[in-house]
């Protein structure tokens, strides 16, 4: 059996496997957990991060709102499913060259808890898309510090702990729309400002091999850390007839060096099947950007975007996504 390397977490939200369920990842029954009017001027609320956080859940939330501008929003929560979200968009101090500072547009976070500070990364307009990177202690108070690298990148997420005495972020290099490729990239820091040592981890899978990621992959919630490796759960995009359609999949990464990857699912462990999921402002999503897990009995919420529009939680456990990746494991 599998073991997550972390804290328990026994009130995280959770359901059992349906009866008759044979997927690795199934849904909660009461989806979408947020609606599209998650605050006073929201169109939509989807792409989002959420952590443990004092007695309860603290959260950063992509709103788009109803001129279909795209912001980061703090939220709390004391069951991570009933949500409070600000009708506010984070403000960010001054830490940095306030030339950082200037907002074009703000969207799809991740937050990663290291030592006593939350990191929040996003996707920020710089002269086009590239990485932001900012902290808080309390959800009240966010700094911001210089963007990690050059326009254009995407899918910026951060390892929970140095490894090796570095921080390490995966990330997307990308063009200015709406990229038609991309692989994941491991970069390297020593302060959380200078990014370099840029690995290559693992790219898109060309042919009939496995489809659903042929176009382009990106990293999803802050990967795991288990006692076989790191797990990540990422998304991966094949451009059809219909447009683009986001699926989820699952790999197992080096504890040491993350760029390596020990296994690597072929197939999918989730697709837009839902009504939800498939019909919105950007049909056929499963976009994930946060977990909560369990270290005591290895359980897994998976918070993840759907169709652009709201957003849905869906639960697995450790031993369900190793196994998956080791059974369904493309490399076999």
């Amino acid at each position: 059996m599998a073991k997550i390397i972390g804290k328990a977490l026994p009130d995280m939200p959770w359901e059992d496997k349906p009866e008759g369920c044979t997927e690795p990842v199934w849904r909660y029954s009461k989806n979408p957990i947020i609606n599209r009017f998650g605050n006073k001027r929201s169109n939509s609320v989807f792409n989002s991060a959420v952590v443990p956080f004092e007695d309860g859940y603290a959260g950063v939330f992509r709103c788009d709102s109803r001129s279909i501008s795209m912001d980061l929003f703090a939220g709390r929560s004391e069951n991570a499913l009933d949500w409070k979200i600000s009708d506010e968009p984070i403000v960010f101090e001054d830490d940095c060259d306030p030339e950082v500072l200037r907002k074009e547009y703000r969207y799809d976070a991740r937050i990663t808890p290291i030592e006593d500070r939350y990191y929040i990364t996003w996707c920020n307009g710089y002269h086009g898309p590239t990485i932001g990177v900012g902290w808080t202690k309390d959800f009240k108070t966010f700094h911001q510090l210089e963007n990690a690298y050059l326009p254009y990148n995407r899918n910026g997420v951060l390892f929970p702990r140095k490894i090796n005495g570095m921080y390490m972020m995966m990330s997307r290099p990308s063009d200015t729309g709406h990229t038609p490729f991309g692989d994941i990239y491991v970069s390297q820091s020593p302060d959380m400002e200078f990014w370099g040592r840029h690995r290559f981890m693992m790219g898109t899978v060309p042919g009939n091999t496995s489809a659903w990621q042929a176009t382009k992959i990106g990293a999803g919630p802050t990967p795991i850390e288990t006692d076989e490796g790191w797990l990540l759960i990422y998304h991966g995009v094949l451009n059809t007839c219909n447009g683009f359609v986001y699926r989820m999949g699952v790999a197992i990464l080096d504890i040491d060096e993350p760029w390596k990857v020990k296994h690597r699912s072929a197939d999918y462990i989730m697709a837009p099947w839902e009504l939800y999921e498939c019909v919105g402002d950007v049909p056929n999503v499963v976009f994930p950007c946060a977990t909560l897990q369990d270290a005591n009995t290895g359980r897994i919420a998976i918070y993840y975007g759907c169709a652009d529009t709201v957003t849905g939680i869906a639960f697995t456990t450790v031993d369900e996504l190793v196994n998956f990746a080791k059974e369904h494991d493309m490399n076999k």
